[in-house]
């Protein structure tokens, strides 16, 4: 064998070792770890790597983008060959429709491992563990990204449906499963549901169905507009809505499920169809409405607030009333989940699921019956009323009237209802019982116990008539106290003081105690401070500036005129310490609370001087304003009480707020009841005369 044959033998196997060695170089990853950026990985490779960014930071910025909402900036990030690929709008809506729609935040990304996948490339592969908070709850996952280099030395990333979620093919879909949670319940202390699921009837069209003649169907459309209370152009819109096919039901409204003259009308137009579905319901209508209050469907700035919470756009919110003062007790935490479907809409993986939680049911100290009758005897007058246990605290009702009916707002409320509620001079949707009035004459009761607590009022002296009109003396020019029936053979003490109502005894009696003595006794009794109740009340207050600054504006509010405002609630709770022994019960509202029946104010009286302004409410029943309540065989106390609001002493025309305070003064009483029910405008009427039998029918 010659020396040239053997030289080229040897050539050929060096040649085939090359080859051999490095095709072995180029499928062997060259790993580094994370931290070792400066590794060299072939001295002979010929692309530099010293890139300015390094991909797994370049990784931690992609994240960073979709954290921020900033789709288009990711985009940037992309190899030219997926830009050539995927549209920046079709990459900035996969993304977005994704990440948004799952609610994606909270989103952490760690780098476990980088390293080389084709030396003579350069391109690198970043192994990493994401995290993120979404609606249906948490979303880890581990996958890898690939980062080829540039001509300019720059990493990019080389970017499939899979950097969204590993199981994602450029043809699957994420999709978000509802389970639908149910709204907690609101009954009355017997069982009695005040809110809850109840019958609707949908009404609405299937445009297969319709007639086609283009003047029938613009006829059927009308004459539904107009049974629903809608307009045709927005029946139109409904109609013509992207979504909608021949057999889709577009729904219109929803109706009483009882209204059935209005559906049988319906249901002579062709193509509408009705079916039955389940709403919130208030049973109680008007009755309850400013206590119960209503729900809605969240609106867009809510949603943006409380999307964190678990809302979405289809949730209810409450409006008003207990359904918006318990939201978070009552409302209802639908289920979620979150899957990939491939492109037949198989399900391939479910990523995160959270569970429904139906909202807690509420119970109520209200009695549903005694609620109802209030409303009835007050239902065409502007008033508000309290109901409660004087024994216990339990508030028994709470009326407010004129009201409205909440089942509107939850079927959806029509142009002409509202109009009516909004326009209503009456004010239906105010709600009176969470706000002060000037106290009347019911105010003396408690201008005596403070009387007689400080030792000013001598219950049993007689101070001397001073006939139908008094002042202090002539400083007070042309401004006298006046008051309506006189003493006659009577002594002017507290008993027949508080009977007749006398505004003299008592303007007097204030006068004696001085300002600071009768302010500090009003504020003892919560004046001026947040009055302790599960539904929100304005407080009381002694006057706009807090301190009464002249002899006859505290003169005046001694007999409950002036500048004094009560609220209804906390009027009942002070008359509360005349059967406790002079201590005020809290007033409370939530029938399964921890520590039931408490004291709001201990002691704000002394048991003798509550025992002396019990007798004189007891006498008032008996001989006095209140006789038209009396009920054979129980005692009862009270107070009438007649504000007038007018713009100047000897005013005719000024209008008159009538209240009256009645409750039971046996300690044995089986069912003790107190109520306290104020009416505007009784001017004309009788004054807090017309109030009076109103209240006592509930104690017949």
């Amino acid at each position: 064998m010659n020396t040239s044959y053997i030289l080229k033998l040897l050539f050929l196997g060096t040649i085939i070792a090359l080859i051999v060695v490095l095709g072995f170089v180029l499928n062997t990853p060259q790993r580094y770890l994370h931290e070792d950026r400066n590794t060299t990985y072939l001295a002979s490779m010929p692309i530099s790597t010293s890139e300015n960014v390094f991909p797994d930071e370049l990784l931690r910025q992609y994240f960073a983008y979709i954290e921020k909402g900033q789709f288009d900036a990711m985009f940037d990030m992309l190899t030219s060959f997926n830009q050539a690929y995927i549209s920046k709008e079709d990459f900035i809506e996969r993304n977005r429709n994704i990440y948004e729609g799952i609610g994606a935040h909270n989103i952490t990304v760690t780098v476990t491992d980088m390293y080389v996948n084709n030396p003579l490339t350069a391109q690198k592969i970043v192994r990493f563990n994401v995290s993120m908070d979404t609606i249906a709850g948490e979303i880890t996952y581990d996958g890898y990204a690939f980062f080829d280099v540039t001509a300019e030395n720059e990493y990019r990333l080389l970017w499939s449906s899979r950097m969204i979620f590993p199981w994602l093919e450029d043809d699957y879909r994420v999709r978000i499963g509802m389970t639908p949670a149910r709204r907690g319940s609101i009954y009355d202390r017997n069982g009695e549901m005040l809110a809850g699921p109840g019958p609707a009837s949908n009404v609405g069209f299937v445009p297969g169905r319709m007639r086609t003649e283009e003047a029938y169907k613009d006829s059927d459309i009308a004459k539904i507009a107009g049974l629903l209370e809608m307009t045709p152009e927005g029946i139109i819109r409904r109609l013509n809505a992207s979504y909608v096919r021949d057999d889709t039901f577009v729904l219109l409204r929803t109706i009483p499920w009882d209204a059935q003259g209005l559906i049988d009308e319906l249901l002579t137009v062709q193509g509408i169809m009705i079916s039955s579905t389940t709403v919130r319901y208030y049973p109680l209508g008007p009755s309850a409405a400013h206590l119960v209050g209503y729900i809605q469907n969240i609106n867009a700035e809510e949603l943006e607030a409380l999307g964190d919470e678990g809302y979405h756009m289809n949730s209810v919110i409450g409006r008003a009333g207990l359904e918006s003062i318990f939201e978070n007790h009552l409302r209802a935490r639908d289920g979620r989940e979150i899957f990939i479907v491939d492109s037949q809409g198989n399900r391939v993986i479910t990523l995160a699921r959270k569970a429904p939680v139906n909202g807690q049911d509420l119970r109520l100290t209200i009695d549903a019956n005694i609620q109802r009758q209030l409303f009835y005897v007050f239902e065409t007058d502007s008033s508000a009323s309290v109901a409660k246990n004087p024994i216990t605290g339990e508030v028994l009702a709470l009326v407010s009237t004129p009201a409205y009916d909440p089942n509107d707002f939850v079927r959806g409320m029509t142009a002409s209802v509202w109009a009516g509620l909004v326009e209503d001079e009456n004010l239906p949707l105010f709600n009176r019982f969470r706000a002060t009035f000037s106290p009347g004459s019911t105010m003396k009761a408690i201008t005596a116990a403070i009387g007689v607590e400080s030792g000013v009022i001598q219950p049993n002296l007689d101070i001397g008539r001073s006939g139908l009109s008094w002042q202090l003396d002539e400083s007070w020019g042309g401004y006298f106290i006046t008051t309506v029936q006189a003493y006659g053979n009577r002594p002017a003490n507290l008993n027949n003081a508080m009977a007749i109502s006398d505004n003299i005894y008592f303007a007097m009696a204030t006068l004696a105690m001085g300002e600071e003595i009768f302010t500090n006794g009003l504020r003892a009794l919560g004046f001026g401070e947040r009055i302790p109740f599960e539904y929100g009340l304005f407080s009381s207050s002694v006057s706009r500036t807090g301190i009464i600054e002249s002899d006859i504006l505290l003169a005046d509010s001694g007999y409950g005129q002036g500048e004094i405002l009560m609220n209804p609630v906390h009027l009942a709770a002070i008359y509360t310490a005349f059967v406790n022994d002079g201590s005020m019960i809290e007033p409370w509202l939530i029938y399964d609370r921890p520590n039931p029946s408490q004291l709001w104010i201990p002691n704000a009286f002394t048991p003798a001087t509550a025992r002396v302004v019990l007798e004189s409410l007891i006498y008032t029943i008996e001989h006095g304003t209140g006789q038209p309540a009396r009920v054979p065989g129980t005692t009862l106390a009270g107070k009438t009480g007649t504000a007038e609001i007018k713009l100047a002493q000897g005013d005719r025309t000024g209008r008159e707020i009538g209240w009256f305070v009645l409750f039971t003064a046996d300690e044995n009483t089986a069912n003790p009841l107190l109520v306290v029910s104020m009416v505007e405008d009784v001017q004309g009427r009788g004054g807090s005369g017309y109030v009076v039998p109103r209240v006592a029918s509930l104690f017949n």
